[in-house]
């Protein structure tokens, strides 16, 4: 995005941050749900003869009921896949919402490509089904964002998949995908503005490459005129938005936050993130890694944990 864009988008956060914008809805694990169009099949060059109409009228009542009966089979996959998501049921969710990877519904598809992602980065998950899982996921969640762009859930999500697509093909690709990763971030937190996890996510885009090694920021200036780039200060802003629109609700961003005020020199309050992230609940492969690394951290600081 460039750099007014993102500078109206800090600004707009920093208003959320004081309460004044409104109209906001709440945070969800969808962006929310959009009724089927009616059919306008019958509508679109028919040339109708009297002696036709009853039975075009009975088709059109039986049309319309049947999209009826689609949109309410659709809320009934999205209920069963959110039950399943909530229960942690991972590999049940993949084969439930693989039944339907044809699907023309962008709610399902993202469904489907979180699933798929969420597979892939299980540590029991072998590596070729690793590989076609994250390209499963890529996608899908492209297919749902060229369903429906105003999809809050399908921009996050492609974002993501397209940088874990990154690690197979190679850095040039990976930094050239960059700022269309962000781009998708940025997009869908417009849409919805509640979504803590994206906020985060921007937040670790920024300490990502305000803390690139110094042999990729050279390959960066070499491959692109202008190579994506950002400080810790930035990155502070986006992991301290993320908590103050949802406390406490990522053990990672608790972390990131401890990680960017030990790189600020601020060792106070690095120690008080780390030991959040550190006494946080701990129920998957990911909270077990940041209960880890916070605790790592905190031992080499000289603290007794």
């Amino acid at each position: 995005m460039a750099g007014g864009a993102r500078s109206t988008l800090l600004v707009w956060l920093q208003r959320l941050r004081r309460g004044h914008v409104s109209g906001l809805t709440g945070r969800s694990s969808s962006a929310g749900a959009h009724a089927p169009k009616k059919s306008a099949l019958l509508e679109k060059g028919l040339v109708l003869s009297s002696l036709s109409f009853l039975a075009i009228g009975s088709y059109r009542w039986k049309n319309r009921h049947a999209v009826v009966y689609a949109s309410i089979k659709v809320e009934d996959v999205k209920e069963q896949a959110d039950y399943l998501y909530g229960s942690g049921e991972l590999e049940k969710l993949y084969g439930f919402l693989s039944q339907y990877k044809d699907s023309n519904d962008a709610e399902i598809l993202w469904r489907l490509a979180r699933a798929c992602r969420d597979l892939a980065v299980l540590s029991k998950t072998a590596p070729n089904d690793k590989k076609r899982l994250v390209y499963e996921s890529r996608d899908f969640s492209k297919k749902a964002l060229e369903l429906n762009a105003s999809c809050a859930e399908a921009h996050k999500w492609y974002g993501i998949c397209l940088s874990d697509v990154g690690e197979y093909e190679g850095i040039k690709v990976k930094i050239g995908n960059a700022y269309i990763i962000r781009d998708h971030f940025e997009r869908s937190i417009e849409l919805n503005p509640k979504d803590a996890t994206t906020i985060h996510l921007i937040g670790l885009w920024c300490y990502m490459f305000a803390d690139l090694p110094w042999y990729q920021t050279k390959i960066a200036a070499a491959l692109f005129a202008t190579p994506p780039s950002s400080t810790f200060e930035e990155a502070l802003i986006y992991f301290e938005m993320a908590e103050e629109v949802d406390p406490n609700f990522y053990s990672k961003n608790l972390l990131y936050l401890g990680k960017t005020f030990l790189k600020l020199k601020n060792n106070e309050l690095a120690l008080l993130w780390l030991h959040k992230a550190k006494v946080y609940p701990v129920r998957t492969e990911e909270e077990k890694e940041v209960h880890k690394e916070a605790t790592d951290i905190l031992k080499s600081l000289g603290v007794k944990v």
